[in-house]
């Protein structure tokens, strides 16, 4: 049974590519000329969403290299002592709100060191898959609709991070 399912699966996506323009061409819709005007709204998007881009992965650089990173991680160590928290998983709680590609890095650095069964690989997996990369999502879906006002979406998006991060390391020991 199980082979007929993994067959099936390798089909799925071929079938529906050629399902949807075949049903397409049936209603009478040009396939063709649809396909171009998103590829053009899809392209006028990207250039729109470019400098929005370029301002926040350079904010991000600024931030890291600059020493803000390890000065927010010294900040941060002794009330992470007191919780009980890894301070292994501190960089990668500081990292996930900003760069969704930098914590994806620290998370495989943490699990390839303590191991994906230990309780910091486990506590790394949880926060890397429980919480949101706050400042992209405000960049890309606010520059999108043009929102230039986000104070406060940017305070609740940073107070779910830290709620999701706690959430994570006392459920991670509650279980593990």
């Amino acid at each position: 049974m199980i082979a007929h399912l993994v067959s099936f699966s390798d089909w799925i996506i071929p079938c529906i590519l050629l399902f949807v323009p075949l049903f397409a061409y049936y209603k009478g819709i040009s396939v063709y000329d649809e396909f171009i005007e998103g590829a053009k709204e899809g392209l006028l998007l990207t250039w729109n969403l470019l400098p929005f881009l370029i301002a926040m992965l350079s904010a991000i650089a600024i931030f890291t290299n600059g020493g803000g990173m390890d000065l927010l991680q010294k900040l941060l160590s002794p009330l992470c002592v007191k919780l009980g928290i890894p301070g292994d998983v501190v960089p990668l709680a500081l990292m996930r709100p900003l760069s969704g590609s930098g914590s994806l890095g620290l998370t495989a650095s943490i699990i390839s060191e303590h191991g994906p069964d230990s309780f910091v690989g486990r506590l790394a997996s949880i926060m890397q898959g429980s919480t949101e990369t706050t400042f992209y999502v405000l960049t890309v879906y606010f520059g999108a609709v043009g929102v230039k006002k986000f104070r406060y979406a940017l305070w609740v998006g940073l107070i779910g991070d830290a709620v999701a991060f706690l959430t994570a390391f006392y459920l991670t020991k509650a279980f593990f």
